[in-house]
């Protein structure tokens, strides 16, 4: 990320923040859904961190600590989200583990409900690092640092939430 971009922003530079938006907006949007698992909540986080971003960069000490920056500001928007969201799973059946040993279209889409069913169990700060380290390909000090927490936690809440996808 260019810091000088990020320094010109702060001076309100509407231009120089949109290309900030830009750069980040899609990348924001696609962990918010990652984390999520809903557009329209995810559109809404996105929408939330562009705008808090804009008010509050003036305050950033660091401009090249932006994106990280924007990362804790989503963070948070997907909190809210979550909160206010009231999920649920259908319910059902199991699927019969007999089925053809061949892979087809029908196996794939078996294989992505139980990821996704497995993902659904997982608590907020667990889809979050588990976004950041597979999906981003972040390594821990850096999810750590999106997050503002311990890299300790960030290993503690892979592991649990690898622990929950697996049961």
């Amino acid at each position: 990320m260019d810091s000088s971009l990020v320094v010109r922003a702060q001076q309100g530079d509407r231009g120089a923040f949109t290309d900030l938006v830009d750069a980040i907006g899609g990348r924001l949007h696609a962990i918010a859904f990652s984390v999520l698992r809903d557009r329209e909540l995810a559109r809404d986080a996105t929408q939330q961190t562009l705008l808090a971003a804009w008010q509050e960069l003036p305050r950033l000490r660091d401009p090249d600590r932006f994106e990280a920056w924007t990362c804790r500001i989503l963070v948070r928007a997907c909190r809210r989200e979550s909160r206010k969201a009231s999920h649920w799973l259908p319910a059902m059946a199991e699927v019969d583990e007999t089925g053809p040993a061949v892979p087809d279209e029908t196996t794939a889409v078996i294989a992505r409900d139980r990821i996704e069913r497995a993902f659904h169990r997982l608590n907020l700060d667990q889809r979050l690092v588990v976004v950041l380290s597979y999906y981003l390909d972040l390594p821990p000090a850096m999810i750590a640092d999106h997050l503002d927490v311990p890299v300790g936690t960030v290993h503690s809440r892979l592991h649990r939430a690898l622990h929950v996808m697996h049961a």
